[in-house]
């Protein structure tokens, strides 16, 4: 007869509450009539005026640049920046093996080649294999702040300086992240951040590129939006200016009502940040020394984000157990929320960055990456459980339970063998 409390094998769960147990973001009144007081407005803004402007400038002041232009989403901040950089065929720009294949991608369509790199035991870029793969194409390196927990600046921007190169960021996880005190976002030539569901700062969808540089600007506008944007942003004696019809042909520019969820959602970030932090600090407690389980170290020159709370499993500390006996037996527990990272993980183990050729003609029979050459990328990413962190007062019975359930699992873990 088995006797165990765990709920996998008979016993009673540790959550019993009904799920989803985190939703993201957070939808207020003032949210709602944002929304409807831009619907009754306007749904399609083709310059730089109302809510986007007002978004904009709002987001600048945040960060303390002197640019912003919204996109549609993360991956068209990414791919208006990197056009921006001037980064086009035959370039290379250093990835971080271990992140979201958005960081990558765009590259693609640049003709640029995206060099994978692999990272340490945090899972952050390994500036001794950077340093390996640089070539005389090298044009930029991106620092990844992955789950809103901030790269070493202080480390990338001597790297990045060192070697001659661009230092570029993207932030879709970090919004309000800081290392030294400086906002992530603010150390490269520019930055880009997704305005993505479960982000931080959240417009449902949407994205934007930070930078102080005005001629990249101009050349971000060229990229996404065209037209009358860029006719009245770009003065008429530059260069570009007689681009500013088409631009570049494409159209990446955020939807209004996307905008004003975003704004009204940024005058609160702050508090959501500040009640993520006071959680995530009070998981972190609850599951330091829980054996099978490694908190996330936060350098003391960091404030992270905390997009999610990433925890590192050993199983060499319960008996060898798979991490997917683990995850099952935590989800019977009703810890239905906690899951490994799926599509953000080594990217050399997406067909696209194996084969691109077969959509992508221009690299038929060209770039692919190694199969086996990112060990510790693909080290973290098998050994990373990731669970939510909240926000609000209301949330941390919440938290505790999923606190308690790990550390029933783990303390139970030989009756799973």
């Amino acid at each position: 007869m088995n006797d165990s409390t765990l709920a996998l094998l008979g016993g009673t769960p540790a959550i019993t509450a009904a799920g989803p147990h985190f939703t993201w973001p957070p939808i207020e009144d003032c949210d709602r009539r944002a929304v409807v007081a831009q619907l009754d407005t306007a749904v399609s803004i083709p310059d730089r005026s109302g809510i986007v402007a007002d978004l904009e400038d709002a987001l600048a002041a945040y960060l303390g640049v002197r640019h912003v232009v919204t996109t549609c989403t993360g991956t068209a901040a990414l791919h208006s920046m990197y056009a921006a950089a001037g980064i086009g065929p035959g370039d290379e720009v250093i990835i971080p093996a271990l992140t979201f294949h958005a960081t990558a991608t765009p590259l693609f369509h640049l003709g640029a080649l995206p060099v994978l790199a692999d990272v340490d035991d945090r899972g952050q870029l390994d500036l001794d294999d950077a340093a390996r793969r640089i070539t005389a194409r090298t044009k930029a390196v991106v620092a990844v702040h992955l789950w809103g927990l901030p790269e070493d600046m202080d480390a990338l921007t001597w790297f990045a300086d060192e070697h001659e190169l661009m230092l570029l960021e993207d932030g879709s996880h970090a919004h309000g992240a800081t290392w030294n005190g400086q906002l992530t976002g603010t150390f490269g030539t520019a930055s880009a951040f997704s305005l993505n569901g479960p982000k931080p700062l959240s417009a449902g969808e949407g994205g934007f590129v930070a930078t102080d540089d005005t001629e990249l600007y101009y050349r971000v506008l060229l990229h996404g939006q065209y037209n009358k944007r860029c006719r009245r942003e770009i003065p008429a004696t530059h260069p570009l200016a007689r681009y500013g019809v088409t631009g570049m042909g494409l159209k990446l520019r955020i939807h209004p009502l996307a905008a004003a969820l975003a704004r009204t959602q940024l005058t609160r970030l702050e508090d959501h940040l500040a009640g993520r932090q006071t959680i995530a600090a009070r998981m972190c407690a609850a599951l330091d020394g829980v054996p099978g389980i490694r908190i996330p170290a936060v350098p003391a020159a960091a404030r992270a984000s905390w997009y999610a709370l990433p925890l590192r499993y050993e199983p060499a500390e319960l008996g060898g157990l798979p991490v997917g006996r683990f995850l099952d037996a935590l989800h019977a527990e009703g810890a239905t929320e906690a899951d490994q990272p799926g599509s953000t993980c080594p990217l050399h183990m997406h067909p696209l960055f194996q084969a691109p050729g077969s959509l992508l003609p221009g690299y038929a029979g060209g770039h692919h990456q190694p199969a086996d050459n990112f060990p510790a990328a693909e080290h973290v990413h098998a050994t990373t459980l990731k669970l939510p962190v909240w926000s609000g007062a209301d949330d941390v019975c919440l938290a505790d339970a999923y606190t308690a359930a790990l550390t029933k699992v783990a303390t139970h873990a030989k009756d799973l063998t």
